[in-house]
């Protein structure tokens, strides 16, 4: 929790508060109906997303938890970044994967996050407990407290 505080005071002045918009519309029935998502940015544009794409695995178009996965493998990785490179071990690289489960209710039920990282000049347990505190307090994983089962491997390489 210090880290937090102390990141949060020598930032300040560097990292502004951002806020980010997306927008969804969805034509139609459940079943049969069909949307698009979109970010503010260039980056996703109309993306489109079906019942299939969701629940019946169509890889073909997007879907929700897919973007959840994309937001939080990329928030851990930037989090454990700052967190290693404020320890004086900055990465060479960071890699993570996430894989979200929706299951009965429907609920995201479980989030994993798979981390590789190349981190000269420290040892495994330093690194272990710099990439759980990543997992405890990246802004996303605290946005899905609601989701019960987070999980994460990571590996030093």
């Amino acid at each position: 929790m210090a880290f937090s505080r102390t990141f949060a005071s020598r930032t300040s002045r560097f990292v502004r508060y951002a806020t980010a918009k997306a927008t969804a519309e969805w034509n139609g029935t459940l079943k049969e109906g069909s949307g698009t998502m979109s970010v503010k940015s260039d980056a996703l544009k109309s993306a489109p997303f079906t019942f299939a794409s969701r629940f019946e695995g169509d890889g073909s178009k997007t879907n929700p938890e897919e973007l959840i996965g994309a937001a939080h493998a990329g928030c851990y990785s930037m989090f454990l970044s700052a967190l290693l490179t404020n320890a004086n071990t900055p990465p060479t690289s960071i890699k993570t994967s996430a894989v979200v489960t929706l299951g009965d209710g429907p609920a995201v039920t479980s989030i994993e996050l798979e981390c590789e990282a190349v981190v000269p000049g420290i040892d495994n347990a330093a690194f272990q407990a710099t990439a759980d505190e990543a997992k405890q307090n990246c802004p996303i994983t605290k946005a899905l407290s609601g989701v019960s089962d987070i999980k994460l491997n990571a590996v030093l390489k």
